[in-house]
């Protein structure tokens, strides 16, 4: 279980769900369509399936992944974003777009050194 931690503003809490390199990445992922664990793997083949499988655990821990079982043969699980996933998700788009905007000034500006050389 988490330590409570004073925090100055709701960063502090945001951080503490979506931390880390690979949680606000799976959300996005799952905010078009829930996905099987192997969809998931497939659509971000850089992290490995034990780092998948803490990071979906902790995500729903946390509610923003929803976790479903369907009991047939072969078994199938899919995971899908809640609803508080999804304000979430809706949350980090700004931040998004403005890592594609810095993104694309780092790039302009790496041309410009080159160039200059």
């Amino acid at each position: 279980m988490k330590s409570r931690k004073p925090y100055n503003c709701g960063i502090g809490p945001a951080f503490d769900v979506i931390g880390g390199k690979w949680k606000a990445v799976i959300l996005w992922e799952l905010h078009v369509q829930p996905l099987r664990f192997g969809e998931l793997k497939r659509a971000l083949p850089d992290i490995s399936e034990k780092m998948l499988i803490q990071q979906l655990r902790e995500m729903e821990t946390d509610g923003i992944v929803h976790r479903e079982v369907f009991h047939e043969v072969p078994p199938r699980v899919e995971y899908s974003e809640t609803k508080l996933g999804a304000t979430l998700n809706a949350a980090l788009a700004p931040l998004a777009d403005w890592g594609d905007r810095y993104a694309r000034r780092v790039e302009a500006a790496r041309t410009r050194a080159e160039a200059a050389k």
